[in-house]
């Protein structure tokens, strides 16, 4: 062995006997300790509870012997929790005498919710499948009464809610009714079957919809579908968001769930209530010895303070969080106004306008959907090198009256809701629209960091919750953290959609890194913000990989970065993003943004995401391969030929199309569209219809492409550029046009004078694209700059520069149209 290795391994061994060989008092608790023990090493308490039970106790009397603080240490293995673990003001340590409860060293100890269940048999025959294939397993009672669940883990895998379309797929409502509140949706009369406990899945915009049935009315292949109460009235008189209707892109997509005759596919399960039994496919390779597990408790742990006597100085480090419930949606439904904050009320107003915001014609009451670990009023926590996975609604939530308390390393794995939610989104009893800015200041989450942390593969039950999620918060630091394979957005900071001062100020975002995400939803980004923020900045963040929604309500309404509603006075500087696709929708006053784009600077690239020494947790990173990416939008042209041409329904056509930064030019009876756009022959079909006369052409796949950062020694990029398009043919002769294109193939390589031109120049980007015989040439220089200065620049002491512009003239020509000398047509910007 390795002389040097070992003698790393005995100092890491030192410095780990020596933690653990501090002046701190101990705290033992293990799987197989008993609360009658005296708590050591050899005599471990059994939970948690009692632990810190004797921690108070022993702070109560002032024992000398907690001056260095007091450690509960957590043995080895799973602690099945009866009931959350409660830690209250009493439990509170001090700046020089903190409680920290932790793992015994290389230990994995895990406080969970769950209830592990025995005993599968196979089953007689469901849905037409063969005796066997269908497992069974009773489900215990718990309290005199069975237990009910919506989440189930086979092998630590979460088990699918048998429903009625196969895989990611789903159906697509016909109608929907506010008035009868009712919705028609199509189906298979033949197999369909009404259960009592069926519920419908909606997408709507940007959040879902879990709505318990009441009645279903068959009508041939379609059926007339009615809901319970109080999910019925909320979905129905609520105006955002709503049912999507569109014969452009599809109604909302939907599926049923919740039906033993939906059971027939491997990984779905059913629970027969009525029976006390789980019916479940096996994926492959599992057997009847598979461990399952059925959540049970709601939260795990709850630290509560009061507003003047918060909990504080207490902290976990390398403890699993595991198996959480979350029951609403069965009892009450789930209507969500956004990032997973549920309506109890809401409805559209008969007069649109309320003091704060006059436009406003809407109003909402909401709700917050439970976590494993809650907390409200605490100051100066740490949770450090955790792991939150198998939940079924949030895993972590500091909710009101948290400051300075610290969330870093962390893993946030198979979470249904939010993996961090933070700061108040508005009580049950404040109108939501309204601006939060309490009297006492000592509600307000202030001073929180949340750095370093893997959240990924969560958002898996509400598609509508996010990664991390700020609702009115101060001074919070949210860094170098990395999220995956989420359903929505990424960081979600800010609430209210008001320019109105309110409660939020002094917040960073900070080389986060953000990637595949808007798995399901859209309306969506990277980083999204609400309201007036002073003083707030999103800074060196790195967003790329959106993933492709086959059944998003816009397929173009989708966002690196997204300013929304209100948001005022925040700074959005050097972002990494693959293009510049961004939204500021009515924005208030006082943003800045610059430089976000593809060419910052390199080392912002390399630092985003999660340091030192938390960098293991990369290798828990999810992405789903099966999955397929959004493409990067690329630069394109698409030319209309014509007469009394409406540049207005071009450019409004453009933006529903989902063009970046869309720049309209025109010559005689020309007009050309140049921007960044996907699926360009969508866009022309849609010219097509407005203009059934015109000729249309496009311009996309460059022959040519120069790009500065790849060609020049000065490589830095500028930030804003400015197009200058020219048309011409080429000449009519096959062979003088591939000697034109293999001329532009080798340049690089043959003629590198030409490149070293347009550095000269300052040319961020020449692009030369080909249609027919016709070329179209962009060329891209910095905003503002005089074309007139920057092209002499290109031939100045650059002979071959010269005598390749002569080679080229050859096989050049002008359009139809020009004067029989000219050849470059220069087509001119319209505003």
């Amino acid at each position: 062995m390795n002389v040097n290795f070992l003698q790393r391994l005995v100092v890491l061994f030192i410095v780990i006997i020596t933690a653990y060989t501090s002046n701190a008092a101990e705290i033992w608790v293990s799987p197989e300790g008993n609360d009658l023990n005296a708590g050591t090493k050899n005599e471990p308490f059994a939970t948690v509870n009692r632990a810190l039970r004797k921690a108070r106790e022993m702070r109560r009397l002032s024992q000398s012997d907690i001056e260095g603080g007091i450690k509960i240490i957590l043995k080895d293995g799973t602690y099945y929790l009866p009931e959350p673990v409660f830690i209250r003001p009493e439990d509170s340590g001090s700046e020089i005498s903190t409680t920290s409860i932790e793992s015994e060293p290389f230990a994995k100890p895990v406080l969970s919710g769950g209830i592990e269940i025995a005993g599968w048999k196979p089953s007689k025959s469901i849905n037409g499948l063969k005796p066997g294939i269908i497992w069974e397993i009773d489900v215990p009672k718990k309290v005199g009464s069975v237990l009910n669940f919506r989440q189930f883990w086979v092998n630590g895998k979460k088990a699918i809610r048998a429903k009625n379309t196969r895989g990611s797929e789903m159906q697509r409502i016909l109608s929907w009714n506010k008035n009868t509140e009712s919705c028609w949706i199509p189906i298979d009369s033949e197999k369909f079957n009404f259960e009592p406990g069926m519920e419908l899945f909606i997408q709507q915009w940007w959040a879902i919809a879990n709505l318990r049935i009441k009645e279903v009315e068959v009508h041939q292949d379609s059926a007339k579908v009615s809901f319970e109460n109080p999910e019925s009235r909320i979905q129905n008189e609520h105006p955002w968001p709503a049912p999507w209707i569109s014969e452009k892109t599809g109604n909302s997509p939907f599926f049923l769930n919740n039906a033993l005759s939906f059971l027939d596919e491997p990984g779905e399960w059913y629970f027969d209530n009525s029976k006390s039994k789980i019916y479940y496919y096996p994926r492959a390779g599992e057997d009847l010895k598979s461990k399952a597990v059925i959540p049970f408790l709601e939260n795990l742990v709850s630290i509560t303070g009061t507003v003047d006597n918060p909990v504080h100085h207490i902290g976990f480090k390398n403890i699993s969080f595991e198996y959480s419930n979350w029951l609403r949606p069965s009892l009450k439904g789930h209507v969500p106004l956004q990032a997973g904050m549920y309506l109890l009320d809401a409805y559209k107003l008969q007069t649109p306008g309320t003091p704060d915001k006059a436009g406003l014609e809407n109003q909402a009451w909401i709700g917050r959907p439970r976590a494993a670990v809650e907390v409200n009023y605490a100051n100066n926590t740490v949770f450090e090198a955790c792991s939150f996975q198998h939940l079924s609604s949030t895993g972590l939530d500091y909710h009101k009256g948290t400051k300075n308390n610290t969330i870093k390393g962390n893993l946030f794995k198979d979470i249904g809701g939010s993996g961090i939610n933070i700061g108040v989104f508005s009580d049950e009893a404040f109108e939501t629209h309204l601006p939060y800015n309490p009297k006492d200041t000592r509600e307000i989450s202030s001073g929180n960091k949340i750095t370093d942390n893997l959240i990924t593969d969560v958002t898996n039950e509400d598609w509508g919750t996010v990664g991390i999620s700020a609702g009115y918060v101060k001074d919070i630091l949210i860094a170098h953290n990395e999220i995956s394979d989420v359903s929505y957005s990424g960081i979600s900071l800010g609430w209210g959609w008001t320019k109105s001062e309110n409660a939020m100020r002094g917040n960073r975002v900070l080389a986060n890194k953000i990637h595949h995400y808007g798995k399901h939803l859209y309306d969506v980004a990277g980083v999204y913000t609400l309201s007036a923020q002073p003083e707030t900045s999103i800074e060196e963040n790195v967003i790329y990989d959106i993933y492709k929604n086959p059944y998003a309500h816009d397929p173009y309404h989708w966002f690196y970065l997204y300013t929304d509603e209100g948001s005022s006075h925040i700074t959005v500087k050097d972002n990494w993003v693959p293009a510049q696709k961004f939204l500021q929708n009515t924005n208030g006053p006082g943003n800045i943004w610059e430089n976000n784009n593809a060419f910052v600077n390199d080392i912002i690239k390399q630092k985003a995401g999660i340091r030192a020494p938390y960098k293991n947790l990369l290798k828990e990173v999810v992405i789903d391969e099966q999955w397929p990416l959004k493409e990067i939008p690329q630069f394109a042209a698409v030319e209309i030929i014509g007469t009394s041409l409406d540049i207005s329904k071009i450019k409004e056509a453009a933006q529903s199309r989902g063009f970046i930064d869309p720049k309209v030019y025109k010559w005689k009876n020309h007009v050309v569209i140049h921007g960044k756009l996907n699926y360009i022959e969508k866009f022309k079909n849609d010219l097509s219809d407005l203009f059934p006369k015109a000729e249309l052409k496009t311009y996309q796949h460059p022959i040519y492409d120069y790009k500065k950062n790849e060609r020049c020694s000065d490589t830095k990029m500028a930030s804003e550029w400015d197009h200058i398009l020219l048309t011409a043919n080429l000449v009519e002769d096959a062979q003088l046009q591939k000697e034109y294109i293999d001329y532009h193939t080798s340049q690089f390589e043959e003629w590198p004078e030409v490149a070293e031109g347009f550095c000269n120049g300052d040319f961020q980007q020449l692009q030369i694209f080909k249609n027919g015989n016709q070329l179209m040439l962009t060329i891209s220089i910095p905003k503002d700059a005089a074309f007139e200065k920057l092209n002499p620049l290109t031939l100045k002491n650059n002979s071959r520069m010269e005598a390749w512009n002569s080679i080229m003239s050859k096989y050049q020509t002008g359009i139809k149209g020009t004067k029989k000398s000219e050849v470059w047509v220069f087509l001119d910007p319209i505003e």
